[in-house]
């Protein structure tokens, strides 16, 4: 067991050192949509890359999420195969958000040995999602 000062140095450290891996200006929380961000997750259990629809508004939330499960196809033919679409995704706090998105499971953010593994599926799924994002941001906006 960590104590939350170890486990907060552990979690810079990796940030840290995915962001010299991976120097990329990633767009994340600047999508110019207030109600969508991408996002990445690295705990003691998974990694994700996602796309989060936050709004507290449920009609917002499900009105993005029709959208982008309109290009489920797309998406998972092109950019993200193995992309899961959850409508009604709780986070750890307990709030409900719309999620899509790719995980990879038994991995540890305390298991250094992980890391190579997760700085790779994290850099590689983001810039997919990144991509797709960027290719169906006018049909997201409109």
């Amino acid at each position: 067991m960590f104590s939350r000062e170890e486990s907060k140095r552990i979690r810079q450290e990796f940030w840290t050192s995915f962001g010299k891996e991976f120097p990329h200006k990633w767009l994340l929380y600047n999508t110019k949509m207030k109600e969508i961000q991408l996002k990445f997750t690295f705990d003691r259990k998974k990694a994700q890359v996602s796309l989060d629809i936050s709004d507290e508004d449920e009609f917002i939330r499900a009105y993005y999420f029709e959208k982008l499960e309109s290009l489920k196809k797309i998406l998972e033919s092109e950019y993200l195969p193995e992309a899961i679409f959850d409508d009604s995704y709780e986070l750890p706090e307990g709030k409900v958000i719309s999620r899509i998105y790719t995980q990879l499971d038994n991995v540890s953010m305390h298991k250094k040995s992980d890391w190579p593994l997760v700085k790779t599926f994290l850099a590689r799924n983001m810039i997919q999602l990144e991509e797709f994002f960027k290719d169906f941001e006018d049909f997201l906006k409109s």
